[in-house]
């Protein structure tokens, strides 16, 4: 084989190895990056958007770093951002009304009284079965040290390709202090809600489902175990759909409890509760929850059966 001959096979092996590449694999994925921040399609089809600049109804709230909108299967928007009876309670997001250092109240997380979130990074990827957003996250208080960031926020979104009639979101948050003393808490009522939240639709036939069977909202928190689904008419038409979220068992707490609202208000798996607790620099507190958006309701897939599938995950951590 002459010389010509030799660069030739080479090249052509080359282009073979390139194209057979996972990464070179066209995904279904696409982000979209605006002035706002971030939109994931997935085929064309909205996913979510994720908000990154500050943002505000009426000047009072100013939040960010949350989803909404939140998309069904079949693209009608599940979330609610800005609602009027609660202004400060975004899609899904995560906070706490306790945020204290040195026993000392630094700031209300829920309505952002004196707390801002900085996002410094945003990285996404794509591969053909999976999208994913990087976020670093710098908190930060008016009433400390000049504004000076208290803690780092490292999270992680991971949406899987549909399957048939759901899709799997994974959401992994790492809240990492960066002073000494630092503690967080829900509401310091009998409620002690705060952590991760939807604010979702409210629909007239929303049902709630758990792993014992229907579930019935109470002003207070209810132990239902790790996942809890939401059936409804979130669409124009009469179809119902709906999200599971579920809690994976390295979380603290496994398996929280929930605050259910069937009006005006919020959905909340709840970490850590009315009482404080202290996260430490060198041991940061990870928080690992999945949302399922699918058609039909809590009947209509094996949520047992995901939940089990859940909890397999992250096994060596």
């Amino acid at each position: 084989m002459n010389c010509i001959s030799l660069i030739f096979v080479s090249f052509i092996a080359l282009l073979m190895t390139c194209s057979s590449s996972p990464e070179k694999q066209k995904s279904p994925f696409l982000f979209k990056e605006t002035d706002q921040g971030i939109e994931l399609l997935e085929n064309g089809n909205p996913v979510f958007f994720y908000q990154r600049k500050p943002k505000s109804l009426t000047g009072q709230y100013v939040c960010n770093n949350y989803l909404h909108p939140l998309y069904s299967i079949n693209g009608d928007i599940l979330t609610e951002e800005f609602p009027p009876d609660h202004l400060y309670q975004r899609g899904v997001f995560w906070t706490w009304h306790q945020l204290y250092v040195e026993n000392k109240s630094i700031g209300d997380g829920w309505i952002n009284d004196g707390i801002s979130q900085d996002v410094l990074n945003v990285k996404t990827e794509k591969s053909k079965d999976r999208a994913e957003v990087n976020l670093e996250v710098m908190w930060k208080s008016s009433a400390f040290q000049n504004g000076k960031p208290f803690m780092v926020e490292h999270t992680t979104i991971i949406v899987h390709q549909r399957e048939s009639d759901f899709r799997k979101i994974d959401f992994e948050i790492t809240l990492d202090p960066l002073v000494p003393g630092f503690q967080i808490g829900g509401s310091a009522d009998e409620k002690g809600y705060g952590g991760f939240c939807a604010r979702i639709k409210l629909p007239d036939d929303l049902i709630f489902t758990s792993e014992n069977g229907p579930a019935t909202p109470q002003d207070l928190q209810i132990k239902a175990g790790p996942w809890m689904d939401f059936s409804g008419g979130f669409g124009n038409d009469s179809e119902v759909s709906g999200l599971t979220i579920l809690c994976h068992p390295g979380t603290p707490n496994y398996p929280e409890p929930w605050i259910l609202r069937a009006k005006g208000s919020m959905q909340n798996i709840v970490f850590p509760g009315q009482n404080r607790i202290s996260i430490p620099m060198e041991k940061p507190v990870v928080l690992r929850y999945r949302i399922i958006i699918h058609n039909g309701n809590a009947g209509s897939l094996n949520i047992p059966q995901l939940q089990l599938e859940y909890e397999k995950m992250f096994s060596n951590k």
